[in-house]
């Protein structure tokens, strides 16, 4: 396990851009180094190389005037563009978790999607959309028949798969749900010979000191900004 983190840690200092050019390829709405989801799957852009003024070309080209766009990974912007927003993040990775299934758990699908946006609407881990379902596994825990726990995976990467979207209502809390559900979807994870990573906001304590009792590595600070390309029209679109 040391020996893959210490290899594939390149991949996970752009996370979404290997998920884009790799595994998600699928997903990826691409302009040369640039690239992104569509915005009802994962509303994230990436550059292949961030420090590559080309790359930041393809992607205003890819997303057209005055739109905006969260990226990971991106410390400053060229000049023309703006900073809208952001925030700070940390990444985890998997060095010591006990995966296991858990058999109260089911697999959610399109037809779960309702349940899924409302819970998450109660709880906020984060954002997940109308098809964001698509991107992996995800799993939830329901009583009798409200769905109270929920977890899955999000970023592929080679090699690498990200656990989000970690949440359970708050009348359910402190039965461990949350734990259950990470170690189970991890076992997926594990089975296809991957190893788990996460994300989550760098002020919220106490999430990180869950996950780092069940057996993840702090392994970096992120930044995430929303920033807006060059140009002038009015009719900005969010991505």
């Amino acid at each position: 396990m040391v020996h893959q983190i210490a290899l594939g840690t390149r991949l996970l200092d752009n996370p979404v851009w290997a998920a884009l050019d790799g595994p998600h390829a699928a997903f990826a709405e691409r302009m040369g180094r640039a690239a992104r989801y569509p915005a009802d799957v994962y509303a994230f852009a990436a550059l292949a190389d961030p420090a590559d003024p080309a790359a930041w070309s393809d992607l205003h080209a890819l997303l057209g005037p005055a739109t905006t766009a969260r990226v990971k990974g991106v410390e400053t912007v060229p000049d023309g563009w703006d900073v809208v927003g952001g925030g700070q993040g940390v990444q985890l990775v998997d060095t010591r978790l006990r995966a296991e299934p858990a058999p109260e758990a089911v697999r959610l699908g399109l037809d779960d999607v309702p349940d899924i946006l409302d819970l998450v609407a109660r709880t906020r881990p984060g954002p997940f959309l109308a098809r964001t379902v698509h991107l992996g596994t995800y799993l939830g825990i329901r009583h009798h028949g409200r769905l109270v726990a929920l977890a899955g995976e999000r970023l592929h990467l080679p090699g690498w798969t990200e656990i989000s979207a970690v949440c359970t209502d708050p009348a359910h809390r402190g039965r461990g749900l949350g734990t259950r559900l990470v170690r189970a979807v991890a076992a997926g994870i594990r089975e296809r010979g991957e190893t788990p990573f996460l994300h989550a906001a760098a002020n919220n304590a106490t999430a990180i000191r869950l996950y780092e009792s069940i057996g993840f590595t702090l392994r970096r600070r992120t930044t995430i900004l929303q920033v807006r390309t060059p140009g002038t029209d009015a009719r900005a679109r969010a991505l």
